[in-house]
């Protein structure tokens, strides 16, 4: 067969791709790992972190929103790009730095976090539970006290989060994940209109201010806003699941020569990019228009966070002041927004949005933590490598037989985060305390992940790829935002261990 016959026959199989439909009726359709980014975020940030800062400082925190949305855009916008430019996800990446220093690093915070961290997003879920038994309905769980019920409640979201996870795999998360989007976003914009705040406090947004201890809710505004930029890291893993755009079709490129195979063990990050150049038009057109609709879906999501966390501060701001808002009547405390805004009829929608929030959070977390432990195992262990792969549609029976296979160890971290979780629920049942806590981590964790997004980005994706390589405002900005980032957490430390405060 002579080389033109070979190349005819792979542009006829890459002309064979679907395009997906760029008409509005058919995105949100097509939008998954933008949406999972944006629900992980809108939780126990939105429903606790952001009525807490309007409950016990009104106004004066609403700055930390747009600083939080706007300087961390490119931190994860860089993620989706990377694996829209190159079908792999950016802990391939992480894997070609020296000893692999980075994906180390996730690995045990990723580890830290889905112990801590989703101890933390699962008290809130079971938080709405235990209000609506405990105090709504006023029904107790025989035999258990009242701190313990919601260990009870947490255990009981876990272990139906993780069964559905593992039967449905990555499409159940997006599914669930868009149900619980829609219920949540008719429940607060619909509230907010019957008592908005006043204009005139939208000031606050542009005016910095630093209250007597709120260090600990601002350090969570600016890690967990609209989520902590560690989640790129899951959306980036999200974003291979989908298997669309370059992620469907890496692999037929690599076995015909469009672009080289990776071996975490011995290439260089020259081998993940994809040349797009030299794929056939058809082909380059499927890349793109997948890579505009994750941009769109990625963008919507950041933008509808950022809404409805200004609503929830705002209404806490306005209802709730002045209230320190703590212990586990902290979901009735903020049920007060929906009961004083619209009546006690509202109760409903408040527990229909609250648990739409809290446990999307918790569920896609239960997901994103553990696919982030299996791909940082199979680029630092050559067993695991030589079995990756979470889909099990995918995978053969070695995979299943293995208990080092990538598959096995995102069971593994999964079941791990889940008994963890709920441990650290049963022996310290503070959730204003765990969820501030959580966020803070995420935060101090944010530039080295921000670091480096930006630069696999801007090394690894080709120069001349007009396509995919970041324009020079994204470059510029990116790292103007990585810079802010950075002090701020310097500013955060040297107030918070030193007691010498910068602003406010």
């Amino acid at each position: 067969m002579s080389e033109a016959t070979t190349t005819e026959l792979r542009e006829d199989e890459l002309d064979e791709l679907e395009l997906p439909s760029m008409a509005p009726g058919s995105l949100f359709g097509h939008f998954g790992p933008g949406m999972i980014l944006m629900m992980t975020g809108i939780g126990t940030s939105h429903l606790i972190t952001a009525p807490v800062a309007g409950g016990r400082y009104e106004y004066a925190l609403l700055w930390c929103l747009p600083v939080a949305y706007i300087f961390k855009y490119y931190g994860f916008e860089m993620a989706f790009r990377f694996t829209n430019a190159t079908g792999r996800s950016m802990l391939d990446a992480y894997s070609t730095a020296w000893k692999k220093l980075p994906v180390w690093y996730v690995l045990v915070t990723t580890i830290i976090q889905s112990a801590v961290g989703q101890a933390g997003r699962l008290i809130a879920a079971a938080a709405v539970i235990f209000y609506f038994f405990h105090q709504y309905l006023g029904i107790d769980i025989p035999g258990v006290e009242d701190d313990m019920e919601l260990a009870v409640y947490g255990l009981f979201l876990g272990v139906l989060s993780v069964t559905i996870i593992l039967r449905g795999n990555y499409a159940a998360v997006e599914v669930v994940t868009k149900i619980a989007a829609g219920m949540l976003i008719i429940c607060m914009i619909g509230v907010y209109f019957v008592r908005p705040a006043p204009v005139a406090e939208f000031v606050h947004f542009f005016q910095l201010d630093a209250p007597e201890g709120s260090w600990l809710i601002i350090a969570s505004f600016l890690g967990l806003l609209p989520t902590g930029i560690d989640v790129s890291l899951q959306a980036s893993e999200w974003g291979k699941a989908k298997k669309v755009g370059m992620g469907r079709i890496r692999g037929q490129l690599e076995a015909r020569g469009l672009a080289k195979p990776h071996d975490p063990f011995a290439d260089g990050k020259k081998d993940l990019s994809v040349d797009t150049l030299r794929l056939p038009d058809h082909a380059r057109e499927y890349c793109r228009r997948w890579f505009k609709i994750g941009l769109w879906d990625f963008r919507a999501g950041h933008v509808i966070s950022f809404i409805l966390a200004s609503i929830f501060l705002l209404l806490a701001a306005v209802l709730m002041y002045p209230s320190d808002v703590a212990g586990n009547a902290v979901i009735g405390e903020i049920a007060r927004i929906f009961t004083d805004s619209i009546g006690p009829s509202a109760m409903i929608i408040f527990l229909v949005g609250a648990l739409a929030a809290t446990f999307s959070t918790a569920f896609n977390y239960f997901d994103g933590w553990p696919r982030v432990v299996g791909a940082c195992s199979r680029n630092l262990f050559r067993r695991t490598a030589a079995l990756p792969g979470i889909a099990r549609e995918d995978l053969g029976e070695e995979h299943e037989r293995r208990w080092y296979s990538e598959y096995n160890i995102y069971r593994i971290s999964m079941l791990f985060s889940l008994i963890a979780s709920v441990a650290i629920i049963a022996g310290l049942p503070r959730p204003v305390f765990l969820v501030l806590v959580a966020s803070a981590l995420a935060y101090f964790v944010a530039p080295v992940i921000f670091f480096l997004n930006l630069y696999y980005c801007l090394t690894v994706i080709p120069r001349d790829d007009k396509m995919f390589y970041p324009s020079t405002f994204a470059i510029w900005f990116g790292w103007l935002s990585f810079v802010v980032f950075t002090g701020m957490c310097l500013i955060l430390i040297l107030q918070r261990l030193f007691g010498i405060s910068l602003i406010g």
